[in-house]
């Protein structure tokens, strides 16, 4: 009930929210400003909710170190998308042909500030914090990671290996980063920063979706394996172990620091102070 009574609370912000962001697409003042209100609402909605069903302050989404610990996320994600695009242009997968839309990029920046803030509270902060604590950190992170592709196998150009390639890479990657840090903000500007640099940036299609053009016109080409073909570069073998590979750095940091939560475990989560029903 506690797991339903949050997703209550912060679903529908979030629904709400990405209808109102996706109808003002044209209009990218517009779009930035309803994509910053429901990045907001949602956080605001979350931490009513943890107060009301868990009885203890939502540490999680603490405004104390929240800056520092978004802006190592979105660096994070930046440098980790980087790395993948270099790699892909390197074998000849990713190619500039010339100038997107500055206006476009500015679109883009309140869709994927809207979409990293309420997914990673529904996803990290409500599922995977929540279910870690009855069944272990690990089972947990395969779980929701699994979930987490599942629901993209209905995005455009979806396939089942994208959406494997996506619980790899980004449900498994960011629940270790929240794991590792116990802190939402991390895991948020995580996923901000790997969304947005993708379209924003580089102007290639986020997890299928190709509709809105940003800073750079690019083309990807040659093998699936290589581009990640219609879907975008998060099906190419390149996003899969980069998010692999962060994933396992972040485990083993979570591992150091005594957070890895073992299964059936009860009582309190140390970082949370959260209390299991009986």
């Amino acid at each position: 009930m506690r797991l339903l009574k949050q997703l209550g609370a912060v679903v529908p912000v979030a629904l709400v929210g990405g209808l109102g962001v996706t109808a003002a697409t044209g209009n990218p003042l517009l779009t930035l400003a309803l994509g910053a209100a429901t990045a907001v609402l949602a956080v605001l909605a979350y931490r009513w909710a943890v107060r009301r069903t868990e009885r203890r302050a939502p540490v999680e989404v603490s405004r104390a170190g929240a800056g520092a610990a978004v802006g190592r996320g979105v660096l994070i994600g930046v440098g980790m998308f980087a790395v993948v695009v270099g790699s892909i242009a390197l074998f000849g997968g990713y190619r500039v042909v010339g100038w997107g839309s500055p206006t476009g990029m500015v679109t883009l920046f309140g869709v994927m500030a809207a979409a990293a803030v309420t997914e990673e509270l529904i996803f990290r902060g409500i599922l995977f914090r929540i279910v870690e604590q009855r069944i272990g950190t690990w089972a947990a992170l395969i779980l929701t990671g699994l979930l987490f592709g599942i629901l993209h196998l209905f995005n455009p150009n979806a396939s089942l290996w994208s959406s494997v390639a996506i619980a790899i890479e980004a449900g498994g990657m960011l629940a270790a980063a929240y794991a590792a840090t116990r802190t939402l903000w991390l895991p948020i500007g995580l996923h901000f920063g790997w969304n947005f640099t993708q379209a924003g940036i580089f102007g290639t299609a986020v997890s299928g979706n190709s509709e809105t053009v940003g800073l750079l016109e690019s083309v990807l080409m040659g093998p699936a394996a290589i581009s990640g073909g219609e879907f975008g570069p998060e099906a190419s073998l390149f996003a899969v172990l980069a998010g692999a590979g962060l994933t396992v750095v972040f485990m083993s940091l979570a591992r150091r620091r005594g957070e890895v939560v073992p299964a059936a475990r009860r009582g309190s989560l140390a970082s949370t102070g959260a209390k299991l029903p009986r």
